[in-house]
């Protein structure tokens, strides 16, 4: 599988071993940056490339996720949601990364650097990885909701409306 990362400067060491730890599993990592440490650079470019590359290759057949982190991962996760066919989500344990897949066929998982050990964050993202979407229609349902509402503004009928 594809995994596309990317990071800030609080996420950058975690950078360098997941590219490693991900590789020896057989898969093609992507980075998106940094490349070096700087204090003052800004995730969104990172985040935001990682997650338009995650769609393009989904877009195209390619087995592909994406992985974004920083120093708690919010910014990280809103940028990557800023990508039309992004559904990023922020995990802090092992039931959210599984559920980000499961209920809401995640491509994209944002994580806390600062929040987890390296251990912690490779348990998430393995999770995450190694779980599929089944597909149940609730679920389904609910992700074209989404969709729609990301298309073309389209929101499913209020049931208070009379």
């Amino acid at each position: 599988m594809r995994i596309h990362i990317a990071t800030d400067h609080a996420g950058l060491e975690f950078s360098t071993q997941l590219q490693h730890h991900l590789a020896a599993q057989g898969h093609d990592v992507v980075d998106h940056g940094p490349i070096e440490f700087d204090p003052l650079d800004d995730y969104p470019a990172f985040c935001i490339r990682a997650a338009e590359a995650v769609v393009r290759d989904q877009t195209a057949g390619v087995e592909t996720l994406g992985v974004v982190f920083g120093g708690s991962g919010n910014g990280e996760q809103i940028a990557a949601n800023k990508v039309r066919g992004v559904r990023a989500a922020l995990v802090w344990n092992l039931a959210t990364a599984e559920l980000a897949r499961e209920h809401n066929d995640a491509n994209v998982i944002a994580i806390g650097a600062r929040q987890h050990t390296f251990d912690e964050a490779v348990s998430f993202i393995d999770r995450f990885i190694a779980t599929p979407f089944p597909g149940e229609e609730r679920h389904a349902r609910r992700i074209a909701q989404l969709a729609a509402y990301e298309t073309d503004g389209t929101l499913a009928p209020d049931p208070r409306a009379v």
